[in-house]
């Protein structure tokens, strides 16, 4: 552990570096501040993140925005149907001087926008697995290791079903969290359009680059986290599993299998990030509150009377953090 007083001067440099960061965002992206603060965690934490929304919510913009403001190589893969794997990964191609070459695909930039990703079939979701796990890319018998940060960032439409393939729990479980992006309110539907309707739209500046993340990624995992707070985020995990936990009557009928083991390993290290963002030394009970939806909403797998009865594991999982009495955070501010 860092002396003390050095890491508060960091943590001091740090929360005000990511909160520039998030304003240079806000100033495109209009009310999707959890969202926002979700994915630069995610970022931070060295995960991934799956945005689910109806289209025309600013998915994209977002990423494109975080692009802009963390001066990162991106690339937009659009996901469909007839997309094949070597579209994304790369190939290797003959060249005029008989040489083998390969040709490094979009996966090889720092940040990765998957565009609807569930249009694309099995076969081509699942090469991303070792992208998003791994962090390499392996053609043939050759692995081409890829430069971090590396942030795969997928959006997926909840509304069309025809034409799409549900991603699998094992790609799921890849995912660091997944964030529900939520329609506007009137007042932020009103900033969206002053601010794409009239004038010039904003330019964000950069604020990070990919070393500095690196940086703040070490740093994060000094966060301390205290033996009962770790105990309090297991307790959370056994408790979405049928006869564990606090056994939850509704967990009992509707919930097949609970969240896995990284579910609890992205509570705690997305709530170190959290504790980061706002410049604390140490986690709280509001941190892994704050984390636990986005990190274990697609972790917990219904059974076929909970999808039958149209049981959201959002509500279940409100239920858990009532019944543990966690400290729930209002907003994402702590």
């Amino acid at each position: 552990m860092r002396e003390t007083e050095i890491l508060e001067k960091e943590l001091c440099a740090i929360e005000r570096e990511l909160s520039e960061a998030r304003t240079e965002i806000a100033k495109v992206i209009a009310g999707q501040d959890e969202v926002i603060d979700g994915v630069l965690v995610c970022l931070i934490a060295g995960g991934n993140a799956l945005l689910e929304g109806v289209p025309g919510l600013g998915k994209t913009k977002l990423v494109r925005t975080l692009a802009s403001v963390l001066d990162l190589p991106f690339a937009r893969i659009q996901f469909t149907p007839d997309l094949m794997p070597a579209d994304i990964l790369g190939t290797s191609v003959l060249t005029e001087g008989g040489a083998i070459e390969f040709r490094q695909g979009p996966v090889f930039a720092s940040l990765i926008l998957a565009d609807e990703i569930n249009r694309a079939t099995p076969k081509t979701q699942s090469a991303l697995l070792e992208v998003m796990q791994e962090r390499s890319v392996t053609i043939g018998r050759t692995t081409h290791r890829l430069h971090e940060p590396h942030f795969v960032l997928a959006t997926q439409n909840p509304l069309e079903m025809e034409g799409t393939y549900p991603l699998p729990e094992a790609q799921l479980d890849r995912f660091l969290f997944k964030l529900d992006v939520p329609f506007p309110s009137s007042e932020d539907l009103k900033a969206i359009v002053d601010r794409t309707t009239e004038g010039a739209e904003a330019e964000p500046r950069q604020v990070l680059s990919g070393e500095r993340i690196l940086s703040i990624r070490a740093l994060a995992r000094e966060i301390r986290v205290a033996d009962h707070l770790k105990d309090r985020a297991i307790l959370l995990l056994e408790s979405t599993h049928p006869k564990r936990g606090v056994s939850l009557d509704e967990v009992e009928r509707f919930v097949h299998f609970g969240a896995s083991p990284r579910g609890l390993q992205a509570l705690i290290l997305t709530a170190k990030v959290r504790a980061l963002l706002f410049g604390r030394a140490a986690i709280t009970e509001s941190d892994l509150a704050w984390a636990a939806k986005p990190a274990l909403r697609h972790r917990v797998i219904l059974n076929f009377e909970g999808e039958a009865e149209g049981v959201k594991t959002d509500d279940l999982l409100d239920e858990i953090l009532s019944r543990l009495e966690f400290d729930i955070p209002k907003s994402s501010t702590p």
